[in-house]
């Protein structure tokens, strides 16, 4: 099969053997995203090698599990070791011995096919397209902010980063009815966010207010600038919720945190059936940050075109 691979600092289209996992069920990859975690893994992020991608739809061909087959499926990225304390309570995200698509451990969905253990696999509603279905795993990482946090009507929330995962958030967190901003750089973006009834702000004309700040900051910009900008936003005993990944460090002035009592949260992975009835009752529309689609074949122009400034989802397609 075909995949787009990372290997001794070189991307790569490379002919490889169809991934065999014993125990695992085999996909057929239809279609797959390409996310800023990608882009950080060939700048050094997470020291991955291999088969990139974890964002994904497609077809069960082979699974331990028999009624799998034929299944057109998502999949929860984080496979766990299955004996520890964390797997046996069903929650295999911080396994310490996982592996996750595409970034640790486990070639990813850049290619014709991938193996996943069958229990990660979650079969798409007919009435969601593979387009629509491709943003689950990111989608999934929006809504687990709601599962660390209370949001409600009561709260004010700014949400950092008008890219591809920012613009997620901002479409889940609206859901609650909060008193919601978008600050980002790109007036498009900023506009797509609009179209979709969220309040927005453009970075260059936006002045943090020491009278009015926010109850719950999201970090999503991918920048180290994002966390700075957080702490001016954030009120005293508020939360920073944090998004971003990215290879390299951070300054932080952790007096700040301490004097004004801030609650920071990392935040990653969430759970994929939120995400699915999310798309499958129509209350977040995907499809309008979709910026372009290639052919595996042509993955390493698709990944160079992701990385441009102001690009927005990239997709790549495997023939039918």
């Amino acid at each position: 099969m075909k995949a787009l691979r990372f290997e001794n600092q070189e991307l790569m289209l490379a002919d490889m053997p169809r991934p065999q996992r014993e125990g695992e069920a085999l996909v057929r990859v239809t279609t797959a995203g390409i996310c800023n975690t990608d882009l950080e893994i060939v700048r050094g992020y997470a020291n991955f090698q291999g088969t990139l991608g974890h964002e994904f739809v497609g077809i069960v061909e082979s699974s331990p599990n028999p009624a799998q087959i034929g299944w057109r499926v998502v999949g929860e990225i984080n496979a766990g070791c299955g004996q520890c304390e964390l797997c046996r309570t069903g929650d295999s995200r911080h396994c310490p011995n996982r592996t996750v698509l595409g970034i640790v451990g486990r070639d990813g969905a850049f290619a014709e096919y991938l193996a996943l253990p069958a229990d990660n696999l979650l079969k798409v509603p007919d009435s969601v397209s593979d387009q629509q279905a491709v943003f689950t795993e990111p989608l999934a990482a929006a809504c687990e902010i709601l599962d660390q946090v209370t949001i409600t009507t009561a709260h004010r929330v700014a949400v950092i980063g008008d890219g591809k995962l920012g613009q997620l958030i901002a479409r889940v967190l609206a859901t609650t009815g909060c008193d919601l901003v978008l600050i980002g750089k790109h007036a498009d973006k900023l506009q797509l966010a609009a179209d979709a009834g969220i309040a927005t702000i453009e970075l260059a004309k936006f002045k943090a207010d020491p009278n009015h700040r926010f109850d719950f900051v999201v970090e999503a910009s991918g920048a180290s600038a994002g966390l700075q900008l957080a702490l001016d936003l954030v009120k005293p005993r508020g939360t920073i919720i944090l998004k971003s990944t990215f290879h390299g460090a951070v300054q932080l002035d952790t007096a700040r945190i301490v004097v004004d009592e801030i609650s920071i949260i990392g935040s990653r992975c969430g759970r994929f059936e939120k995400a699915l009835a999310l798309l499958e009752a129509g209350k977040v529309n995907v499809e309008p940050l979709i910026a372009a689609e290639f052919p595996l074949a042509a993955g390493v122009t698709a990944m160079q075109q992701a990385e441009k400034a102001g690009k927005l989802k990239v997709l790549l397609r495997n023939k039918s």
